[in-house]
């Protein structure tokens, strides 16, 4: 991080907890309440938004937290820190106590890359708060000030929450511009830092590149936190469920013999170089399209509607045809008619860049 005079991270960080499409966000929020808009720092990267929890009313030196009564320090080696900002400095996890001892009960645990809040310390413990996780870290396994600070900067996010019903991404940074689409009210996308303006924050919409008025959406830089047990194990039953309900059977459709071979050959072009479980996932994208009612409600009449699979349309499913196909595809084929599918109802895929959805091998399904 470069320095250049610049203050060390203070001021009361705030914890938000973020849900994307699929899966968690777990994020410790590190900009502070402030009178300046947080935008006008944003091209300055990560190091600027951390500059500004300095200008925030709330702040912490826990210094005192580490010396006694006398006001003289415990230990040469326990001088107080300067910034209240912690990051976890493991492989994997970090377990998180509910007493600063070895012995003590487990509360949860600080993922590699986590950060959070100082609340106390003493010579070999610190109590934290990250997210929704309170509880002693053993300092061995912790950052503090300008360590914690760097790391932070190299893996936190800047994330844009939309303020507002609908909001045009638009193609460029002009209100006259084209438009990608919209976002609505709390969706949470990540900006693209560098291409961010006061009037505009850029982002990822789709795999282009959009702008959305910095106006109608709260931006905050963000790391992500720890988690307590009770919520691991919420987010696990939860995943089981997502999982049940992607492989709920969705009813058997009638094709003909051609159709099936059709789809077996689409199934080959699209991901004839992926896994079983994602040349069943294309199959099932088919199957799902033609159970919708609103896509055309034959095989073939989705493989070949206007400006949907490329494959069918430049001839290579036809040329497929003619050689044959390997008899995996053949067997998702089958499967996504007799109604199993992988991905629940999706009824699109992509090359996977990030976006929220279903990710099997190379592909995402939504």
């Amino acid at each position: 991080m470069k320095q250049r005079g610049r203050k060390l991270l203070r001021g009361l960080m705030r914890i938000c907890i973020g849900v994307a499409t699929v899966g968690m966000i777990r994020s410790t929020n590190v900009y502070a309440n402030t009178t300046n808009n947080p935008l006008q720092d944003i091209n300055g990267g990560a190091a600027s938004i951390l500059d500004a929890l300095d200008r925030g009313d709330a702040q912490i030196d826990v210094s005192s937290v580490l010396k006694d009564e006398s006001g003289d320090s415990k230990d040469d080696e326990s001088e107080g820190h300067k910034s209240d900002l912690v990051m976890a400095n493991v492989v994997n996890s970090l377990n998180v106590r509910e007493e600063a001892s070895e012995e003590s009960g487990k509360v949860g645990l600080l993922y590699a890359d986590c950060g959070g809040k100082i609340l106390d310390a003493d010579k070999d413990w610190t109590k934290i708060q990250s997210g929704e996780l309170i509880g002693w870290c053993k300092n061995d396994y912790l950052l503090f000030d300008e360590e914690a600070e760097e790391l932070a900067q190299s893996v936190g996010r800047t994330i844009a929450t939309v303020d507002t019903d609908a909001l045009r991404v638009r193609k460029e940074a002009m209100e006259d511009a084209g438009v990608w689409g919209l976002v609505k009210r709390g969706d949470e996308i990540e900006a693209i830092v560098e291409d961010t303006t006061d009037d505009w924050v850029a982002i990822d919409f789709e795999g282009e590149e959009g702008y959305i008025s910095a106006e109608y959406v709260k931006v905050e830089f963000s790391v992500d936190c720890g988690e307590t047990y009770e919520a691991i194990e919420e987010r696990e039953r939860r995943e089981q469920e997502e999982k049940a309900k992607l492989k709920k059977n969705l009813g058997a459709v009638a094709v003909d013999a051609p159709d099936e071979a059709l789809l077996a050959a689409l199934v080959y072009c699209e991901s004839g170089n992926q896994p079983y479980e994602g040349q069943l996932a294309v199959a099932s994208v088919v199957m799902n399209r033609v159970r919708s009612g609103a896509y055309p409600n034959s095989v073939s009449g989705v493989i070949y509607a206007s400006g949907q699979f490329a494959p069918a349309l430049n001839g290579k499913v036809a040329a497929q045809l003619s050689v044959g196909v390997p008899a995996t595809c053949t067997q998702a084929a089958r499967e996504a008619i007799a109604g199993n599918t992988n991905i629940g109802g999706a009824t699109h895929f992509k090359r996977w860049s990030g976006q929220p959805g279903v990710v099997i091998g190379a592909h995402v399904f939504y």
